[in-house]
């Protein structure tokens, strides 16, 4: 199983026919005092599974700081069954995750790490841009 698609977005649905729906993909937060509270973010995987990993799975996500320390975590499990194959006898998982009330202590790069079944399989960054902060360069 694979992650095929792993953004940060304003918004995300999946349709009654399972398709994804993306509005403002973003890697970055510029902010004008820290801490910072931010409102909503939703987080949008794609999984990629093959007819020979149906079944139960295990995902984990994990919110690491910019030191990697723990900032909020989640896990789950979901099921792999029989649907609509695709290219290569794969089929495609869109799933949605949404996070209210993130409060940002620092600028820095932030990630949301995910984990399949026990292993790694996706480091989404998100960077959290203090305005008017000197040491960065980046631009919102």
């Amino acid at each position: 199983m694979e992650i095929d698609l792993a953004v940060l977005a304003d918004a995300a649905t999946v349709d009654m026919s399972g398709k994804l729906n993306i509005l403002g993909i973003f890697d970055r937060i510029s902010v004008g005092e820290l801490p910072a509270h931010h409102p909503h973010l939703s987080l949008v995987l794609r999984l990629s599974a093959s007819m020979s990993e149906a079944g139960s799975h295990k995902m984990e996500i994990v919110l690491r700081d910019p030191e990697g320390g723990r900032m909020m975590g989640m896990n789950g499990e979901f099921h792999v069954g029989p649907g609509p194959a695709v290219s290569g006898g794969q089929v495609r998982i869109p799933q949605v995750l949404n996070i209210e009330r993130l409060v940002f202590q620092k600028s820095g790069r932030y990630a949301f790490d995910v984990s399949l079944d026990g292993e790694h399989h996706a480091s989404i960054p998100l960077f959290v841009h203090e305005m008017g902060s000197p040491r960065s360069g980046a631009k919102a």
